[in-house]
């Protein structure tokens, strides 16, 4: 009876010492196990391993640019070296948590992201675009146009026309327009002051005030009774100039702030019309240079898109 209660405290000692071994093992891993940085958003194009020349990179740049400018979505291309330890999927969702591309309350962004030394890829679609550029066909873009220019080492073309057939399809999808901002307020628009409506008929009633209070109580008191009313007139003058500024300079920063209407695009289950209707004839021009100070526009992604490998 002693050696078998013996023997079962030594299995159970041997157990403990397993699991504790265990546990320092996966604690000490997952320490060791970082995540790569994500690179800085700074252009539509990011390409840190060279995969792309200048002139290529400047092409896509320019028809990013003007997609985003005459439809309001946001698309970026980013090729990295590697995801690390993190699938691409992983890597994909985070960098676009981070980025936050798409505009706020239309969560109109796609990320379409390249591991050159994992040989992976992903489109990444932001809410407001899971309807128009749905999982099948985000797949089917990744695996019938650009894995075959992957595979014979056409990597620009490949990327080119997928995004081509990606954003035909943003372009087929309802979203809200593009609101333009501009840097003048909306009272001062047409190049007139809109304090001058106001100067000179107060300037007139000052003289002509003057001019009566003068004649009705003479020289010798006219005089301190001008001075007075014009010394009110010119404090009227001043609280009526600054109000009318104040309120100027609140209605510029409102409308830039409330500029863009919320609500995302209508959804459609289908998308392979777009797939099988060619690339996007947007009428984009080529070259060039990048815009500077891009950044997203707060857009929302939950994980929708499609993943490949070549």
């Amino acid at each position: 009876m002693f050696q078998f209660y013996k023997n079962t405290r030594t299995n159970d000692f041997v157990k403990i010492r397993i699991l504790f071994l265990l546990f320092l093992y996966c604690f000490g891993f997952s320490l060791f196990a970082q995540n790569i940085p994500l690179p800085k958003l700074t252009q539509r194009v990011t390409d840190q391993t060279g995969t792309l020349g200048s002139g290529e990179k400047s092409a896509l740049e320019q028809k990013l640019k003007n997609f985003e400018s005459a439809k309001g979505s946001q698309v970026v291309i980013v090729i990295i070296p590697t995801t690390g330890d993190e699938t691409i999927e992983q890597y994909s969702i985070r960098l676009a948590e981070d980025w936050k591309i798409g505009r706020d309350g239309v969560d109109d962004g796609v990320i379409m992201l390249f591991a050159m030394q994992d040989r992976k890829m992903r489109i990444e679609v932001g809410y407001g675009l899971e309807g128009a550029l749905t999982d099948a066909l985000s797949k089917r873009i990744i695996t019938n146009v650009i894995i075959p220019d992957f595979r014979s080492g056409h990597f620009y073309r490949g990327i080119d026309h997928g995004l081509d057939i990606v954003l035909s399809a943003i372009n087929g999808e309802a979203l809200p327009p593009v609101v333009t901002r501009t840097s003048t307020s909306s009272s001062n628009r047409n190049g007139k002051n809109p304090l001058g409506a106001f100067v000179f008929p107060l300037m007139v009633v000052v003289f002509i005030g003057a001019g009566i209070a003068r004649s009705v109580l003479g020289k010798k008191y006219g005089k301190g009774k001008v001075t007075g009313v014009l010394a009110g007139i010119i404090f009227l003058l001043s609280w009526i100039f600054i109000s009318l500024a104040a309120a100027i300079f609140i209605t510029a920063i409102v409308s830039i702030f409330i500029s863009v209407p919320s609500g995302g695009g209508g959804r459609r289950g289908g998308g392979g019309g777009f797939f099988m209707g060619g690339g996007y004839g947007g009428g984009f021009s080529g070259g060039g240079g990048f815009g500077g100070g891009f950044s997203g526009g707060g857009g929302g992604f939950g994980g929708g898109g499609a993943s490949g490998g070549w």
